[in-house]
């Protein structure tokens, strides 16, 4: 007995889904970044009254800083019905769950993880592994059972 649910998207197996998807993301994450920038302006403002409010404790909460906005960020938006941040959505491309379920925020999280981790540790190799594997995933991709694909096609 098989049961088909109707909020299951599958991706695309025509090549064309992919085509210039790498290229599309890097320009995606450069546009996300700017974004996320943006924002730590005012949450850095908030940080500030609230370490003059707890007298210096709030203060504490600068090092982890941007790294919560990017979290919120991505976890609202790859993680929202669209399944794209703004940078992905101008670029016309998607984050896609290869088993069809949507993404949901915990997944769009670790998947921003995966990414910073691998920069860390694999600094070039990261987008060099998109041009050997299949439909271009990054290896955060492939880790999580994800994929890149056009919007128009998805």
């Amino acid at each position: 007995m098989t049961f088909r649910d109707e909020n299951l998207r599958l991706p695309s197996d025509d090549w064309r889904a992919y085509q210039g998807v790498l290229s599309r993301r890097v320009f995606a994450f450069l546009i996300d970044y700017a974004i996320v920038a943006l924002l730590w302006i005012p949450a850095a403002v908030v940080v500030f009254f609230l370490g003059i409010l707890t007298l210096g404790l709030g203060f504490l909460l600068y090092p982890i800083l941007f790294v919560v906005v990017a979290m919120l960020y991505f976890g609202l938006t790859v993680g929202g019905s669209r399944q794209a941040s703004p940078g992905m959505n101008m670029m016309g491309l998607a984050l896609a769950r290869t088993d069809g379920r949507p993404m949901d925020f915990l997944t769009a999280i670790v998947h921003l993880v995966l990414f910073w981790v691998g920069n860390a540790l694999l600094t070039p190799f990261i987008v060099l592994i998109g041009l050997f594997t299949d439909r271009g995933r990054l290896l955060q991709d492939l880790l999580l059972g994800t994929v890149m694909v056009r919007r128009d096609s998805f």
